[in-house]
């Protein structure tokens, strides 16, 4: 049994928190104080040696810049997203904070809701550190089959990259465009994510796991998706700052997609499907968007 911090008492914090639990000392804490048995304070969830960190994309930086104090800790990221204003990986910005031997980042398929209720999955590990990722991995609860894989990289990417093809498959479904429009969407945005990744110089075997395609096919497939109902919204014509205020959550892959955007554009790289959820955030109509994807 290994004391653990949680950090972030959101939906998926605290599920993991739950999970984590099953075998270990679970502490949770956030920036707003909650009700909850085991919350404490930041120094004291800091003084773990192991921290679960699930904090999104878009605030890690400044969390880490005016929070973060390195003892040594062994840290699990469990937030997935590519940050938008700098079109950095979070592994690149935890680096300035924490010795790469140190750090370990979480995928695969996993919402929230069915963690909470010890429904079973699969998830990845990814470390560098070999030793770190089988750690983390053994403090899982039964109903988690976990794997490990030193491809941080193509995780990251993977993780990211299928926020935003959610996003499209929203609003495929919004339109009503049928389940082949659907199949075809998800396993040419898998081909897209895959080719990006690779050019960072990705594994091949990452995106057709659990980390790529498992987590891509789950969030591009359902309601209980942030992302995927972002699409929805979009396929209804309302505003970006509408749909966000209607979720009431962060959707990573809105932020992605503006990273993608700028990325694709400094390196000269094709992202046909990201670069039309990119426009149609920015008010692009997503029929205009259909017949600009379907041209090409």
């Amino acid at each position: 049994m290994q004391k653990i911090a949680v950090i972030g008492a959101g939906k998926w914090g605290s599920a993991l928190a739950f999970a984590l639990s099953q075998k270990n000392e679970v502490v949770i804490t956030s920036r707003t104080p909650r009700e909850l048995d085991n919350f404490v304070s930041l120094d004291e969830a800091l003084a773990c040696e192991y921290l679960v960190i699930a904090i999104p994309a878009q605030q890690i930086s400044s969390w880490l810049k005016e929070n973060f104090k390195f003892n040594g800790q062994k840290i699990l990221v469990a937030a997935k997203g590519i940050e938008a204003k700098t079109g950095k990986f979070l592994n690149e910005i935890y680096s300035v904070y924490v010795p790469e031997e140190n750090m370990s980042f979480l995928t695969g398929p996993s919402f929230a809701a069915e963690v909470i209720q010890s429904l079973p999955t699969a998830l990845v590990v990814n470390s560098t550190n070999p030793e770190v990722a089988e750690k983390f991995a053994s403090m899982f609860p039964d109903f988690i089959k976990t794997y490990t894989s030193t491809d941080v990289v193509g995780a990251e990417v993977a993780g990211a990259y299928k926020n935003v093809i959610a996003i499209a498959a929203g609003i495929c479904e919004g339109l009503a465009l049928g389940k082949n429009a659907a199949a075809a969407l998800i396993s040419r945005g898998l081909v897209e994510m895959e080719r990006f990744g690779k050019s960072f110089g990705a594994k091949e075997e990452t995106f057709v796991g659990l980390s790529g395609a498992g987590d891509l096919f789950l969030t591009a497939s359902s309601t209980m998706s942030r992302n995927f109902r972002v699409g929805l919204g979009i396929a209804a014509g309302k505003s970006q700052e509408e749909i966000l205020r209607e979720l009431g959550e962060v959707a990573e892959g809105i932020g992605t997609a503006y990273a993608l955007h700028d990325i694709a554009v400094k390196s000269d790289l094709y992202l046909p499907i990201a670069k039309e959820v990119y426009e149609m955030l920015e008010g692009k109509s997503p029929q205009e968007s259909l017949k600009d994807l379907l041209s090409k």
